[in-house]
């Protein structure tokens, strides 16, 4: 059995930060990174940008790192395989190919998986769904023949796939299980402005709308909504959400919620053992709560941090995390933590009618994070005043002024 100081599993971008990390800050220590995936690093980001798929960005770009980095940094990459228990007491992790890896500290970056359709119908060729690279190719070469496509899902996988299919030049709708987009994350006049740019850009948008059958011999050729509704197409998106694949490591003793609990320095219960990346469910210092946090730039500083306290340093773990895109003339952004609550009060700033509109979630006196369409120039300064815990208790009424200047609360 090989033994390294340093298993990551996951070769995602938490993991990978988190090897280089530990490799700047322990030289000698040995590495090895278990992936699911055969691949390199590689950016999951490009994978959801449209001019990536048209083939208006060179594929290669796609590569983050490339196969002489890890041999340059003495990483192991043990790509291909799937960790499926650990052991805590004998520090020993199994893999699925019967192989078994002793390891002094573990960093679990195991990512989320993509939540798949269970219907009659969801074994047909044709439908897609968007987490690895080999996804990604698969879509890449389905929308070269593809010609009417829908669309499930109202978040930001299903925004940026009807994006590159409208590009794509395909008839595509989009369908909404719920009333409107993005709900209830967004309100009705965020959502509103989203759902206008996309049918003004030629998407047809079914609301209430759920898929029940999926129709066609072995490729398919239509879907069947629960009311009956029939609608042709030879190409299914898929943007439905994820699935945290935290059963084996519960059962290895690890304690999970949603996902991996951790603390502000992102270890476990178990010593020596630390989570990092979409599925790390940790200890917020600056929303003072539990949360998870699926994107690019919080994997990857977590990885960082996580890296530092693998090699003995006791950082803790504090960030803003954000997410942006594009597509059908719209910006749209997410700063902190925009989950509704009963205990939030919401700020409306600026307004759907003059395109330019951001919803201020406030918790506590401080801001907890903000939904931005069109008004993506203030997202460093709402980051701010979230990381520095401003109270703005006595100033709900200027938040609500867009001609007021936030930077003035710093």
């Amino acid at each position: 059995m090989d033994h390294f100081n340093y298993v990551i599993v996951g070769g995602g971008i938490a993991g990978v930060t988190a090897a280089e990390t530990i490799r700047q800050n322990d030289p000698n220590g040995t590495i090895a990174i278990i992936s699911d995936e055969p691949y390199f690093l590689y950016s999951r980001v490009m994978l959801s940008k449209p001019n990536f798929f048209l083939g208006k960005i060179p594929f290669d770009q796609v590569w983050l790192k490339t196969e002489q980095w890890y041999k340059d940094n003495k990483i192991n990459y043990l790509g291909g395989k799937t960790a499926i228990r650990f052991d805590s007491a004998s520090k020993k992790i199994n893999l699925s190919d019967n192989t078994s890896i002793g390891y002094d500290k573990l960093l679990l970056a195991v990512g989320v998986n993509v939540r798949t359709l269970h219907i009659p119908g969801s074994d047909k060729k044709g439908i897609h769904y968007l987490r690895t690279l080999d996804d990604g190719k698969a879509i890449m070469e389905h929308i070269k023949t593809a010609k009417k496509a829908v669309v499930i899902g109202g978040g930001f996988i299903g925004f940026e796939m009807a994006d590159l299919l409208k590009l794509a030049g395909m008839d595509t709708t989009m369908l909404l299980r719920e009333h409107h987009f993005w709900d209830p994350t967004l309100d009705e006049g965020s959502a509103g402005m989203i759902e206008r740019a996309m049918t003004d850009g030629g998407i047809k948008i079914l609301k209430n709308a759920e898929i029940a059958e999926i129709l066609g011999a072995e490729n398919i050729q239509e879907i069947k909504l629960k009311d009956g509704t029939t609608i042709e197409c030879d190409m299914l998106m898929c943007g439905i959400g994820v699935v945290n694949n935290i059963e084996w490591i519960s059962k290895s003793g690890v304690t999970t919620g949603k996902g991996i609990l951790a603390n502000e320095y992102l270890e476990t219960n178990i010593p020596d053992v630390y989570t990092a990346g979409d599925i790390a469910e940790y200890k917020d210092l600056l929303l003072e709560e539990n949360t998870q946090m699926g994107n690019w730039v919080n994997g990857r500083e977590q990885g960082r941090i996580a890296g530092l306290n693998m090699t003995g340093k006791h950082e803790a773990f504090r960030f803003v995390s954000f997410y942006t895109t594009q597509g059908f003339g719209v910006t749209i952004a997410f700063v902190g933590d925009v989950a509704p609550g009963a205990d939030r009060t919401i700020i409306a700033r600026g307004s759907p009618e003059l395109k330019s509109y951001m919803r201020i979630l406030v918790a506590h006196n401080e801001i907890e994070g903000a939904t931005m369409i069109n008004r993506t120039g203030e997202m460093s300064t709402i980051a701010k005043l979230i990381e520095k815990n401003i109270n703005v208790s006595d100033k709900l009424k200027e938040l609500a002024d867009p001609n007021f200047s936030l930077k003035s609360l710093l």
